[in-house]
């Protein structure tokens, strides 16, 4: 592959975010990571503002990997903002995270959730599953053209 793949991993949990990019090391499935710590954060790197400013929208992330309890700005809402605007709608996303709550999974779907994963506790299977989550979003699927982010 030529081009660099880039996932915007959005965790404010550094053991979570220490095993996440653990595991895509692991599975050589990422050389580029850009890592967010809270919602604003994300928002900023995905909408080119603040300390991002000088990032374009030519260059989307393949795959965000959004975390929904995040501190300033929810995950919830990083996600509307994301699938609302017509820059970034077509970017996919992952929710991941530890909630079990229904509601937090209808809100994800009802925004626009490409895949919402609930992270399991054991870490051998949650290599297992960024493998697969992985090879998915960034070997096999194909990504939006350019034409969709218009």
């Amino acid at each position: 592959m030529n081009t660099p793949i880039e996932i915007l991993l959005v965790e404010d949990n550094p053991t979570d975010l220490e095993l996440t990019l653990l595991a895509l090391q692991k599975h050589k499935l990422a050389n580029k990571v850009h890592v967010a710590r809270d919602g604003e954060e994300a928002l900023e790197f995905l909408f080119c503002r603040g300390k991002f400013d000088g990032r374009g929208f030519d260059a989307p992330p393949k795959v965000v990997l959004l975390d929904l309890k995040l501190p300033k700005v929810d995950g919830l809402e990083v996600l509307r903002q994301l699938k609302e605007d017509p820059r970034t709608r077509a970017v996919p996303v992952v929710v991941m995270t530890s909630s079990n709550q229904q509601r937090d999974m209808v809100e994800s779907y009802k925004f626009g959730v490409n895949s919402y994963i609930q992270k399991p506790i054991n870490f051998t299977d949650f290599q297992e599953i960024m493998g697969q989550l992985g090879y998915y979003w960034l070997a096999i699927n194909q990504p939006p053209p350019a034409a969709a982010f218009k």
